[in-house]
């Protein structure tokens, strides 16, 4: 079983395309990274679950060239860091606070409305709102899932915001843009 081993020979094995080992490592490891993150983003808890995940998708690639010169957990922690630096960087604390999100976390406000603005958006921009702002996709994970390049993901996250915002605030009844 993947958890009694070593770190290590885990990576060695996700260097030879074993998935199981490395849900191992990611089981091992992820609650220790997300409690640095947490602590570095504050109470941001969707921000510190991106970073989680932004952490494994800049790990994963290069677990095949890690050395063991330093723990492997701090090699991990390591990278989140570095990516919560760039989120800082990049203002993403005010970002992450979308409408949908205030929208679907508010107790006074009904899923159904969220779910009702959401399936009067087009398709390309419901996808993108639903897969990064409420299950908390990256641009690089919905790059991939809808075979776009992450800049269009980012772009159609954007105008997909607005849209929504719009048809938020508008009364209701009032069907254009």
């Amino acid at each position: 079983m993947a958890d009694d081993l070593p770190d290590g020979v885990l990576i060695r094995r996700v260097a030879q395309g074993d998935e199981a080992a490395f849900v191992g490592l990611y089981r091992r490891h992820s609650p220790a990274i997300y409690g640095v993150l947490r602590r570095l983003v504050g109470a941001d808890q969707a921000a510190a679950t991106d970073l989680l995940q932004d952490t494994w998708i800049r790990a994963a690639p290069r677990l095949a060239s890690f050395r063991g010169e330093a723990q492997f957990r701090t090699w991990l922690i390591g990278i989140a860091i570095n990516c919560a630096r760039e989120w800082r960087r990049v203002g993403r604390r005010e970002q992450a606070r979308t409408l949908v999100e205030d929208r679907v976390s508010a107790p006074n406000v009904h899923g159904t409305d969220v779910e009702r603005v959401l399936a009067g958006l087009p398709l390309a921009f419901r996808e993108i709102l639903v897969l990064h702002d409420i299950e908390g996709y990256t641009h690089d994970e919905i790059a991939r899932l809808l075979r776009v390049e992450p800049g269009t993901s980012k772009s159609r996250l954007s105008r997909a915001r607005e849209m929504f915002r719009r048809r938020w605030m508008r009364p209701a009844g009032v069907q254009h843009d």
